[in-house]
């Protein structure tokens, strides 16, 4: 089935190359357009679309207001938002957005927006949840150190060995990041770079760096160590920050 997809944007121009390029996906069905939030509320319930690509600036209703009313409706449709300004991107995922797209839009980015809605329209089978484990087996150095992953602020990989901090000590093993990683699973832990992995009940804070990208401010461990967050890594992070 193609996926239905509504454009509510008051801007010619942005509309149409949003449209052209929803329209080289195969899978799309692009349903008349809205130019304004009010009407766009009108027009989901004629329509009943699968996704709407949503300006956040418009006139009469704002984006947000509009996506705050459709999240009571049933169906409701997904949502990703359209901006001109990357200041939003935490008000986007507050309000439970699939993606959020820079203007104008990036071919690449669009594709890469068309795949998160296909995930969250197919709602594939969640795999069981890996069993935690009690004690995390270290070796530092020459000897063996075993730590509580509850513990554990977050690690980082530094040349040829991993830098795990935790409430109280910092530790170098040589196992790799990806290894972390799964004998981690099951905790709260999240990859935000390919070289830092943080443990998400010490987020203090989220702040907006540039071009997509975010800095995490932690507390624990070291005082108020900001750790980088990619910006391909960032939207899902804000969805578990959000959980």
């Amino acid at each position: 089935m193609p996926i239905r997809i509504m454009i509510a944007e008051d801007e010619r121009l942005a509309r149409e190359e949003l449209s052209y390029l929803l329209q080289q996906e195969g899978d799309v069905e692009l349903l008349p357009f809205a130019t304004n939030g009010r009407e766009l509320l009108e027009m989901v319930d004629e329509h009943e679309p699968d996704v709407v690509f949503l300006d956040m600036k418009m006139p009469e209703l704002e984006g947000a207001q509009a996506a705050r009313m459709l999240a009571a409706r049933k169906p409701q449709p997904l949502i990703v938002f359209c901006t001109a300004y990357e200041t939003f991107a935490v008000d986007a995922f507050k309000l439970n957005a699939v993606d959020y797209l820079l203007k104008p839009t990036e071919p690449k980015r669009l594709v890469e927006t068309m795949q998160r809605i296909r995930e969250r329209l197919v709602k594939p089978k969640q795999e069981p949840a890996a069993p935690k484990r009690s004690k995390l087996l270290v070796e530092d150095n020459s000897r063996l150190v075993v730590i509580d992953p509850d513990t554990i602020v977050y690690a980082v990989r530094e040349e040829r060995l991993v830098r795990i901090i935790t409430q109280t000590d910092t530790y170098s093993t040589r196992m790799t990041l990806t290894q972390l990683v799964e004998k981690l699973a099951g905790y709260d832990f999240f990859r935000t770079h390919k070289s830092y992995l943080v443990n998400l009940r010490y987020v203090s804070e989220l702040e907006p760096w540039f071009n997509g990208a975010y800095n995490l401010l932690l507390k624990g461990g070291e005082a108020k160590t900001r750790i980088p967050v990619s910006r391909t890594s960032a939207k899902d992070l804000l969805r578990r920050l959000e959980e």
